[in-house]
């Protein structure tokens, strides 16, 4: 009766999932959309195209930023195009990759340096860095309509600064942002990126973010194109200064003053690489336990939500007999079909999507060890860098 009782439960939950959930599963919400192109014209057909800056925030990035700094300057825009480099006290000669690949564009004056200073208190690092190249931007003579916050582990194809503008001002929106194509090469990635992105599109479906009507909000840190103006409006970074999911913390702001947009892409992609399976624990770790506000009462419940959810159909249909293990089969199919498109977007076989199971019990595992970084006084850690707020005694 028990096992019975909780595969009806993991059913309901998926049935909630699948067609109450703002049909994230589909993975609809995309940048090369029929109805979005069509809504945003051809960029060529803009009156006239905005200054832009892309604002790079770099910690011993060598390895990657030239193909970064490279691909943003090669895009074929048609208004002022710049990007400034925050290095943010890199070791490993960042500067001087991101000024190669400028050069290697022909594009030298287009690149300015800033160096970074120590983090101020009260903010994050990658935070710190943004502002210290607002802070340049907004020191110039003319400060451009949009700004474009990007990692500098991100690669773009040439036409994605046109398409993002074109976005912006066809929806009006005042944070463009693009989930970009993760790496998915190694074995550690082939089996958990595609889980990644799914997951992110289930806590924050990009339907709803995209709906003015309501409350969720959400990006992808990688590439935000923001208003500038209405970020001024918002109160400027200083407002999230101390964020460690920066990205949806600006989300959260930006959409009190207007419309955001967010999408799937595979014009942009991520050249950072995870090749063990310890890598990406590592960087899911960083910030799963922020997710949960530090709360151990929400992280028991998003344990236990987990288990239901995805270990407890596949665990009944193995081992459960008679109601319990045909609702949990059916549980575990509703599953697989869930994670398809996701899987089709990352080239991987449809039938990985009975794995799940196996990869949310990995990705809870990595949240606990996010909860046991945070209580040692070790959150966030990221290159050197302890960034998650102390403990608070007695905090839920």
């Amino acid at each position: 009766m028990i096992a019975t009782a909780v595969a009806l439960l993991a059913v309901a939950a998926w049935v909630y999932l699948l067609i109450g959930r703002g049909w994230f599963w589909l993975a609809r919400e995309r940048d090369d959309s029929t109805s979005l192109t069509s809504e945003a014209k051809p960029p060529n057909a803009l009156a006239s195209w905005p200054a832009v800056v892309a604002i790079i925030p770099a910690r011993d990035e060598a390895e990657v930023i030239g193909d970064s700094v490279g691909s943003l300057l090669r895009q074929d825009y048609g208004g002022p195009f710049s990007v400034l480099v925050v290095d943010d006290e890199s070791a490993d000669g960042t500067a001087a990759a991101a000024r190669a690949a400028a050069s290697a564009a022909g594009a030298d004056g287009r690149l300015e340096i800033v160096a970074g200073t120590g983090v101020a208190p009260g903010w994050t690092g990658k935070l710190w860095a943004m502002r210290q190249g607002l802070s340049a931007i907004e020191a110039g003579a003319a400060a451009p309509e949009f700004v474009l916050f990007s990692d500098a582990d991100i690669a773009y194809a040439p036409h994605v600064l046109a398409r993002l503008v074109a976005i912006a001002r066809a929806r009006n929106s005042v944070l463009t942002s693009l989930m970009v194509k993760l790496r998915c090469e190694s074995l550690a990635e082939r089996w958990l990126v595609p889980a990644f992105v799914f997951f992110f599109q289930m806590l924050y479906p990009f339907g709803w973010v995209n709906d003015v009507r309501r409350r969720t909000a959400a990006a992808a840190g990688g590439c935000m194109l923001v208003r500038r103006d209405t970020l001024v409006a918002a109160g400027g970074l200083e407002a999230l200064r101390g964020a460690l999911i920066d990205d949806c913390a600006l989300a959260a702001i930006m959409k009190r003053e207007g419309p955001i947009w967010l999408g799937l892409t595979e014009s942009v992609r991520s050249l950072r690489a995870y090749p063990a399976f310890a890598d990406i624990r590592r960087m899911v770790a960083r910030s799963a336990f922020a997710e949960l506000r530090y709360s151990a009462l929400r992280l028991a419940g998003a344990v236990a939500g987990m288990a239901l959810v995805y270990l407890a159909p596949p665990l009944l249909a193995l081992f459960a007999r008679g109601a319990a293990q045909a609702v949990g089969a059916l549980a575990w199919a509703m599953m697989a079909l869930a994670f398809a498109p996701t899987m089709r977007l990352y080239g991987r076989p449809l039938a990985g999507g009975l794995a799940l199971p196996a990869i949310a019990a990995a990705y809870v595992a990595f949240t606990l060890i996010s909860a046991i970084q945070y209580w040692r006084g070790r959150g966030g850690y990221w290159k050197g860098r302890i960034q998650a707020p102390m403990r608070e005694a007695g905090r839920a």
